[in-house]
């Protein structure tokens, strides 16, 4: 392929003949179906030329050290956009783009299962990997999905290293129950908002264990990112869609392969909810994520996913199962990067009680008081980077969840 003044690669003619000849009455889903048959007609050599001229993009994503990179639809206005230290903007150096150049470069990356899941549900989920001059590998986790009838694009990088599980600052309590040879069974949740860091701790605590028992670990995601060597343990990674059925099948079918540990990539839905529970409640480790601001918040909206008439029953198995909840923020630091903030839960028989007899409003101070078994609040670890002077006092009240409780930290009150 040719390439620009930039040093980047033209886009190839053949994608400009496919946009132009897709017929005007041809909108929406029919259009981007057209786009796929084009695709499909296509040699080899030209559908790698299309994943070359897509990687240009992506390993620009990696020089820059940018965590996230969105294009296509509508809403990019034709360039590619990169998210550094929080702050998302576009890159002209790379030019411009139609919106169909975009589709057409976007389906050429999928499987036709994923094409299908495109279709039928607006959105579709896969993995990127780019190989890099030294024959290693870097992967990404990429979400492509309607837009004003177009498709967007997003990825995420993920993470080259897994962080070690010490370099987290759990309290020791808290780090030796989330290791399978002090505590072999309950679940335990890692929260946050998207972009929080909920996949590199469960990493870093799925790393640590892999490292210290002799077992079998069951990763069920979707997609599938970091991609663990087995150590002590059998790992296996199990990708929703190519390798199961459904988060809900996936565990099931866990349960017959002999675990120590099940991974649940996302809990979405009351049936995956439910498949955690159980097997939590049939003596296997669980570890999985909510999107979910708080700890407290966490409780409530696994309980808020069910009928009213079952909620008793909910919280009844979540007391019985849960171990620990912790819920994570990724603060600007002082002098750039990001910096973690966690809010720590961890199951004492008050929580317990608090949990089944739906008290929650009360766990927010079993937190602030629970110091010694290891618990925090996000507002007192908040505090703890402004004393070590890591974030301003501004950043810490932004990124509280009590802001009344910070600020009297603040004031020493």
């Amino acid at each position: 392929m040719e390439r620009d003044a930039e040093g980047f690669f033209r886009i190839p003619s053949y994608i400009r003949e496919i946009s132009k000849g897709a017929p005007r009455l041809f909108i929406g889903e029919d259009r981007l179906r057209y786009f796929v048959e084009q695709i499909d007609r296509l040699s080899v050599e030209h559908r790698e030329q299309m994943r070359d001229f897509m990687d240009q993009y992506v390993e620009r994503m990696h020089e820059m050290g940018a965590s996230d990179m969105d294009t296509g639809g509508p809403a990019c206005v034709g360039r590619v956009w990169y998210r550094c230290d929080g702050e998302k903007t576009p890159h002209f150096e790379l030019g411009i783009r139609s919106h169909d150049e975009v589709d057409i470069l976007v389906l050429n990356l999928l499987s036709k299962r994923q094409q299908e899941d495109l279709f039928k549900v607006q959105s579709a989920d896969f993995s990127y990997q780019l190989d890099m001059p030294d024959g290693t590998r870097r992967r990404f986790r990429a979400t492509c999905y309607y837009d004003n009838q177009h498709i967007g694009l997003c990825l995420r990088a993920i993470a080259e290293d897994v962080r070690p599980l010490k370099g987290l600052g759990f309290h020791p309590l808290v780090e030796r129950g989330l290791m399978f040879q002090h505590v072999r069974d309950g679940l335990t949740l890692i929260t946050g908002v998207t972009g929080s860091g909920k996949s590199t701790t469960l990493d870093a605590i799925i790393d640590a264990n892999n490292h210290d028992f002799d077992g079998h670990i069951v990763i069920v995601a979707k997609p599938i990112e970091y991609v663990h060597a087995p150590d002590r343990c059998i790992i296996r990674h199990r990708e929703v869609g190519p390798d199961c059925p459904s988060f809900k099948m996936g565990v099931s079918q866990a349960l017959r392969q002999d675990p120590d540990i099940i991974m649940i990539g996302e809990m979405r839905d009351p049936e995956t909810i439910d498949s955690a529970i159980e097997a939590s409640d049939t003596g296997h480790k669980v570890f999985s994520t909510l999107h979910t601001a708080s700890a407290v918040e966490s409780l409530d909206r696994m309980v808020a996913e069910y009928p009213q008439a079952e909620q008793e029953r909910v919280r009844i198995r979540l007391g019985d199962v849960l171990r620990c909840v912790v819920s994570q923020k990724l603060p600007p630091k002082i002098g750039g990067g990001r910096v973690l903030t966690k809010e720590v839960l961890w199951v004492t028989a008050s929580v317990k009680a608090a949990i089944q007899n739906g008290n929650t409003n009360e766990i927010y101070q079993m937190m602030w008081e629970g110091t010694k078994q290891g618990m925090i609040t996000l507002e007192q670890d908040l505090f703890r980077l402004v004393r070590e002077r890591k974030i301003t006092p501004d950043t810490g009240l932004q990124y509280s969840n009590n802001k009344r409780r910070f600020q009297q930290l603040v004031r020493g009150g």
